[in-house]
């Protein structure tokens, strides 16, 4: 086995896990391995330290004082709107609708977008391999409309069929809709292909970016989508952060989602004119220090390099599989071709929510359950896997220790 990265591939990891204070703890007197970052990744100093400098020094609210707290506060919730909006690449920061995270973003969308748009007999189209926020949200909207939603298959593999999903993309389809990264499976989705062939029939396409912007650059121009969706506890910021990019054209034709402050331009009884977009879908007081904190994770991204995190994470991935496929009775859940740092697996003779809870003991954090993906455990025949998500601050070493620690609980419940 070769384990000697290329010089082009080798960064300070050292120096990176100094920057994560979490990943120094113990856990049950064993050192963290922390392999749960599909769920949520962890959080350098300099997020931690820009939401305590706000609270500290600059608190107040935003859009509705003309104090030098309120403007300072101001200035850096609408600084992490343009921050966020060149991250990935969005022609306008006017098109940037900052919410609480992929959830709110794809509920804005279904019943800002879809619902007025549905009627009897007309279709949304997603994927077996979706999390439930990119499911449930359309069986709502089209409960209510008489629309039906379609699932377009996967392989055994983990891969989308892509030609079944684009003879999928029907004259009553009007919104499709698929995942960049499965938050199960690893699998890259061809994203451009799909809204190519959706841009050809005139439907909308909306991408769940959760589990994609925390390992690879985003470019929602080049993807060519009309929603984009994304979390910001995912790629090392707060939690209750994230936002929804959406083509300028949907947004002025959207109505509002939520009615408050701060959406309006002015309200009477006898009728109410709303805010231009984005403001218009962001009513009441936001996350002002949860998008302080974002603005400080970006950065950290992009003074790592996502070329050097690709290739770190990458080489992580291959080192993980190749291990993992040592241990007796370890099947693989998803295996495509292009994956990110994602590994779902069972052992045979064993419960994942067992294993989970002894590698637990061991000091190692993975992830056991449905993952939000009840249609894709079903397809598989599974109740459930344990989830092993690695990211650029994770080691070759913790992967041995993860791999210890497995084959140490594996003995105990065979």
């Amino acid at each position: 086995m070769n384990t000697t990265a290329s010089p082009a591939t080798v960064f300070d990891i050292q120096r990176i896990r100094a920057d994560f204070p979490l990943l120094s703890r113990t856990v049950h007197g064993k050192p963290l391995v922390y392999f749960d970052n599909a769920n949520t990744s962890q959080k350098p100093l300099p997020v931690i330290e820009a939401m305590n400098e706000h609270y500290r020094e600059h608190n107040a609210n935003v859009s509705r004082a003309v104090h030098q707290l309120g403007e300072e506060a101001t200035a850096a919730y609408e600084g992490a709107r343009d921050k966020l909006a060149r991250f990935i690449n969005a022609p306008s920061r006017n098109e940037l609708v900052l919410t609480s995270g992929t959830t709110q973003a794809t509920n804005l969308v279904a019943y800002s977008y879809a619902l007025p748009r549905l009627q009897p007999g007309d279709a949304i189209l997603t994927t077996v391999m979706e999390h439930h926020a990119n499911i449930v949200p359309w069986q709502l909207v089209a409960q209510r409309s008489g629309a039906t939603v379609k699932a377009a298959p996967i392989d055994q593999r983990g891969e989308l069929i892509l030609e079944q999903y684009i003879a999928m993309l029907t004259p009553e389809v009007k919104l499709a809709c698929v995942t960049q990264v499965s938050n199960v499976l690893g699998t890259v989705n061809p994203v451009r292909e799909i809204a190519r062939e959706c841009r050809k029939r005139g439907i909308a396409l909306l991408v769940d970016g959760s589990q994609a912007v925390p390992h690879r650059p985003v470019d929602v121009q080049a993807l060519g989508c009309d929603f984009y969706a994304l979390t910001g506890h995912k790629m090392l910021g707060p939690t209750g952060t994230g936002a929804l990019w959406a083509r300028r054209e949907h947004l002025d034709a959207m109505p509002p989602f939520f009615g408050g402050g701060e959406m309006i331009r002015e309200v009477r009884f006898d009728g109410t004119t709303f805010a231009e977009a984005p403001h218009k879908f962001e009513a009441g007081t936001p996350n002002i220090a949860g998008f302080v904190g974002l603005f400080a994770a970006i950065d950290y991204y992009q003074s790592v390099g996502f070329e050097a995190i690709h290739a770190w994470e990458q080489q992580l991935l291959a080192y993980a599989t190749e291990r993992l496929r040592e241990i007796p009775g370890l099947r693989i859940i998803g295996e495509a071709a292009e994956k990110e740092p994602v590994i779902s697996f069972l052992i045979d003779g064993t419960q994942a929510t067992d294993l989970a809870t002894l590698l637990d003991l061991q000091g190692v954090a993975v992830r056991s359950g449905h993952h939000c993906a009840h249609p894709l455990m079903q397809f598989f025949g599974v109740p459930s896997t344990l989830r092993a998500s690695l990211a650029f601050y994770n080691t070759r070493e913790e992967v041995d220790a993860f791999i210890v620690a497995l084959l140490k609980v594996r003995k105990l419940l065979m």
